[in-house]
């Protein structure tokens, strides 16, 4: 843009301009500078937060849904409210007959407060049964080993993933630990994986860095539960809401154990769907509001400087008018003005970016370094952002400066001499 054109001469005369006033200029950039490195800071901590929470829920399907049974609260077709009813296999076949926009449907059964042993060491865990489709659900992320698959659950093998506290407080120490065995309740399970999930993520079935899962059919047999289930696991197909989907089941449920169709208890749900929209809904007004508290602190910050270079702009007419006199056009002071501006908010733009990236960059260090996620969090803003940053504080500049500069513009060289006497 030729307006805005300078040369080695002009960058010295508008160094110059500034630092005649040096404690001015550095209170109206401050304004920008706090603007800047606020949004910069709260955008690159909002993304760090969403990343963190990113790396705790990944693997867990975000279309799924859980449902298990609880005490019924109303009486239906001869039975008395309070009574106690459970899930059962043949729950699943209904289901899937009846509902036919499920993807996955699998079963899962839960023993809780029971002690995994290891030569002299003990820890309270939580025993699992699953069967491979869980594990579309809630992916174990495993950091050695494999997953539980289908020669698993025909055999019954009594083998197990195990969670990480299980791998400190068992295995302390160890190395090779695919291929040991514990023992749970008198009965040895080897060792064939070993989870990565968070207990900080989604805990359905128990905190997952203490939790043991072994092959569903294996679970059965061991405790004796033949045909009861504790939970039923789902996923929707692609076009559909989970939440209409558990409306779906929780019917076909209510029908096929005598429950009141309008029992609020009797089923317990949990939709990950809502909680996961919940969290993304969450954190788009947190950068809604970020943008709301950054551009509101930039554009005070663009009107004080707006009102500074009016003054600087008032404090020399007469220097503009004998730059006027002695062959200066209009566009020369407009360029002069607007140049000055933008060197003001570029400078306190860029160093507020600056600082905020720095910030940004010490924060993300030390939360990867402390190991509180599970995979690199991050906190520092694209480079698109940036740039877009720095076109918006240059487009500041030119705004902030663009009516003192018209002003200046309009300085006749007589009118600037006579204001002088």
């Amino acid at each position: 843009m030729k307006i805005l054109r300078f040369d080695l001469d002009s960058w010295s005369e508008i160094v110059d301009a500034l630092s005649k006033n040096k404690l001015r200029s550095f209170l109206t950039a401050f304004g920008i500078f706090w603007g800047v490195f606020m949004l910069v800071l709260l955008m690159g901590g909002g993304r760090g937060l969403e990343s963190m929470l990113g790396n705790v829920f990944a693997g867990f399907a975000s279309n799924s849904g859980f449902m298990a049974s609880a005490t019924t609260s109303m009486p239906h077709k001869g039975f008395r409210e309070g009574r106690q009813w459970d899930l059962e296999l043949r729950d699943i076949d209904r289901v899937r007959n009846s509902v036919p926009e499920i993807d996955i449907l699998t079963p899962t059964n839960t023993r809780w407060g029971i002690s995994a042993v290891r030569d002299n060491k003990k820890l309270n865990v939580s025993i699992t049964g699953i069967y491979p489709d869980y594990l579309r659900v809630s992916n174990p992320r495993l950091k050695a080993g494999r997953a539980i698959n289908d020669t698993d659950i025909a055999q019954e093998r009594k083998v197990c993933i195990i969670g990480s506290r299980i791998v400190e407080e068992l295995f302390p120490g160890e190395d090779e630990i695919c291929g040991q065995r514990i023992q749970i309740d008198g009965i040895y399970y080897t060792v064939i994986g070993l989870s990565g999930r968070s207990g900080n993520g989604i805990s359905i079935n128990g905190n997952a860095e203490t939790t043991v899962e072994v092959p569903f059919t294996t679970l059965q047999r061991a405790y004796g539960l033949g045909t009861k289930i504790v939970m039923l696991t789902y996923t929707a197909k692609p076009g559909y809401q989970i939440s209409a989907v558990q409306d779906k089941i929780e019917t076909v449920v209510k029908r096929a154990h005598s429950i009141h169709p309008d029992d609020p208890q009797a089923v317990i749900k949990v939709n990950a769907e809502a909680m996961f929209t919940l969290v993304d809904n969450l954190f788009n007004g947190i950068s809604i509001l970020v943008w709301m508290i950054g551009l509101g602190t930039l554009l005070s910050g663009a009107i004080g400087v707006s009102n500074i270079m009016m003054v600087t702009v008032k404090e020399r007419t007469t220097e503009i008018g004998i730059r006027r006199a002695i062959g200066a056009t209009p566009t020369d002071i407009l360029r002069q003005i607007l140049s000055e501006s933008m060197m003001l908010t570029l400078l306190a733009g860029m160093s507020g970016i600056t600082l905020s990236v720095l910030i940004l960059q010490v924060v993300e260090t030390a939360v990867n370094a402390s190991g509180t996620t599970d995979g690199a969090s991050t906190f520092q803003i694209s480079f698109w952002l940036a740039v877009g940053a720095a076109l918006l504080i240059a487009l500041l500049g030119i705004v902030a400066g663009l009516a003192p500069a018209l002003r200046a513009m309009h300085i006749k060289p007589v009118e600037a001499m006579r204001s002088d006497e």
